[in-house]
């Protein structure tokens, strides 16, 4: 049972409303030229945070029960099949083994993953699975992992997905409108795939490995923010490179520009080579000191993975037992 002086701690699961959705604005190309990055600020910033914020026992177990609520469980593998996706969707409904939660004094919180992510064949099936659940279904469209099918190819994956009861889309935007600079073409190709979603939420992932320089990764979250994107995302997972904490750097600074200067709050979401809880406590840490509060909630922060709850729950099952936790433990599909 978590001590009472801790239970404070606790206050970091309780929702802080709803956030309005992001409008976008007109693509405004001088400020993405002023758009800069300090590369060696930014390398000594994130290297200073292991060092400044740790949390140890009760208060590390909030912050990874904080951590489980953003977590989009995925699996995104050309082996699929139907019964790994229910596996899948019963494991985001049931995180926790309820003798685990008791443990952790939760008994009487309903905990749940943030969604479950899956391609488009299925989407309707994670659907059906996770009815009554409150769990939305996020589909990966436009051609993923690489962005290079046809326009009107990718706006009808769109469309089918939501057809099929998917409340998310994790795009793929298109590498080349970055690597070339064309932030026109990139704008207009959000736009489209914002208005294809109509009201299922679009999550931007600009494959941040593949852009080269964290100057390129800032403007071209600007440009997504501006376009509409309700979250920026670091990766597919498939890149070499994906959510390094200097990207979620970069990406949370401009996402707090884009607040400052329009008001409206966009979600971030890392993804890839997320699977440890020494990984999610950075990217959180960083979440909370550079954004505030309300971007540790589910509807402005998601963390993209398939391990992570796995670690997770190993950690939470040795700090209420105190011996260690296998990970053959805690199976996730």
């Amino acid at each position: 049972m978590l001590q009472p002086e801790i239970q404070a701690k606790i206050a970091l699961l309780q929702p802080t409303g709803q956030t309005v959705r992001n409008a976008g604005m007109p693509l405004d190309l001088e400020w993405i030229a002023r758009t800069r990055v300090n590369q060696s600020a930014t390398d000594r910033r994130v290297a200073s945070l292991p060092g400044r914020r740790s949390v140890k026992k009760d208060a590390q177990a909030a912050w990874l029960l904080k951590a489980l609520t953003c977590i989009d469980l995925t699996t995104l593998s050309g082996d699929d099949t139907a019964g790994r996706v229910r596996r899948l969707c019963a494991k985001a409904a049931q995180p926790l083994t309820p003798a685990l939660q008791e443990a952790l004094g939760m008994g009487d919180r309903r905990l749940t993953a943030g969604a479950v992510c899956v391609y488009h064949r299925f989407v309707g099936m994670a659907v059906d699975a996770l009815a009554g659940t409150g769990i939305p279904v996020a589909a990966v469209s436009t051609g993923f992992p690489a962005g290079l099918a046809p326009h009107d190819v990718k706006l009808r994956e769109i469309a089918a997905s939501v057809a099929d009861g998917a409340a998310e889309i994790d795009i793929v935007i298109t590498r080349e409108h970055v690597l070339t600079g064309n932030w026109q073409a990139l704008y207009d190709e959000m736009r489209d795939f914002r208005a294809a979603c109509g009201d299922a939420h679009v999550k931007a992932i600009l494959a941040t490995g593949e852009l080269k320089t964290l100057r390129n990764v800032a403007q071209a979250s600007l440009v997504c923010m501006m376009a509409g994107a309700d979250f920026i995302k670091t990766s597919t997972g498939k890149e070499a490179v994906n959510a390094t904490p200097a990207v979620t750097l970069t990406m949370i600074r401009t996402i707090r520009a884009y607040h400052d200067r329009t008001g409206y709050r966009v979600g971030y979401k890392p993804a890839g080579g997320i699977a440890t809880t020494k990984d999610v406590l950075m990217q959180q840490f960083l979440m909370k000191e550079e954004l505030g509060r309300p971007w540790l909630e589910p509807d402005l922060f998601r963390i993209g993975a398939s391990s992570l709850l796995a670690d997770i729950e190993r950690q939470l099952e040795t700090h209420v037992t105190g011996g260690y936790s296998a990970f053959n433990r805690h199976p996730i599909g």
